[in-house]
């Protein structure tokens, strides 16, 4: 029961916070905007909480509990961590109105619907690691991709000239692209080292239940790694890496939550 309380109110931050994030990108009286200090803080609250919760439902048993719904709760709570931390020095806390509800609801789905799904404590320490990698691969290029979804917005209100509204508070177009592509490098790069602590330390990574997860996370690194080829030869930019940085961020959610829910949810196996 006072685990609920604590969801209860994890939920309540982020929700508050995501709330006054919004106020301050629509709120029209600049002189007049919701404290900054104040929607960070109260992120910061509920991923304290949000973190003892996922100790006490992941860590407490004889391995890993990483069921469905837990492991969507943590990447929700990395990405969220990595969200607040970076809003710290860096002008991407408007992400926020996105994915701290998101992780507020992931977050009602692991306390609504536990799973057992244990991680043998005698896995090997490479196994770890590769977890750890592509835990917080996803979640960067989870951010990359609301980033790039906000730059697409930004871009179409001011191709159509339509500059005011919630664009005018955003950084600047060239800022806002530099942001994603510092996201996308630095998640290229972890799904890199996702990829080859696997080839190099799992038994066989084309096996049954990893070939889907295998192929479409290669596919996703393929993706990512074309656009900033692209980016560094060509230049691109805008749509065109809007369109590759989504595209990306959909094979590498069905290599993960894709083929985790067929089997835990439908098929009812273990990883």
């Amino acid at each position: 029961m006072m685990q609920n309380y604590f969801a209860v109110t994890v939920v309540f931050f982020y929700l508050a916070s995501a709330i006054l994030i919004a106020l301050r990108l629509f709120w029209r009286e600049r002189d007049t905007l919701p404290s900054r200090n104040l929607a960070l803080a109260l992120g910061f609250a509920g991923l304290l909480l949000h973190a003892w919760l996922l100790f006490d439902q992941i860590f407490r048993g004889p391995g890993l509990n990483l069921a469905f719904f837990n492991a969507l709760s943590l990447t929700s709570w990395t990405v969220a961590t990595l969200l607040l931390v970076s809003s710290l020095t860096k002008p991407v806390e408007n992400l926020g109105i996105v994915l701290l509800p998101v992780a507020a609801l992931t977050l009602i789905l692991e306390t609504l619907y536990p799973g057992l799904n244990f991680m043998r404590q005698a896995a090997s320490w490479s196994l770890k690691i590769h977890v750890l990698f592509s835990m917080l691969a996803y979640s960067l290029l989870t951010l990359a991709s609301v980033q790039a979804i906000l730059l697409a917005v930004q871009d179409h209100h001011l191709r159509t000239r339509h500059p005011g509204g919630f664009v005018r508070a955003l950084p600047p177009l060239q800022t806002m692209e530099s942001l994603l592509f510092e996201m996308i490098g630095a998640g290229f790069a972890l799904l890199t080292l996702a990829l080859l602590s696997g080839f190099a330390f799992l038994e066989n990574m084309f096996a049954q239940h990893l070939v889907h997860k295998t192929v479409l996370s290669s596919i996703a690194w393929l993706i990512f790694g074309g656009l900033l080829l692209g980016r560094m030869r060509y230049g691109w930019r805008g749509r065109t890496a809007i369109i590759w940085t989504l595209s990306g961020f959909v094979m590498l959610i069905l290599a993960y939550f894709g083929s985790k829910a067929v089997l835990e949810l439908i098929l009812h196996q273990g990883p």
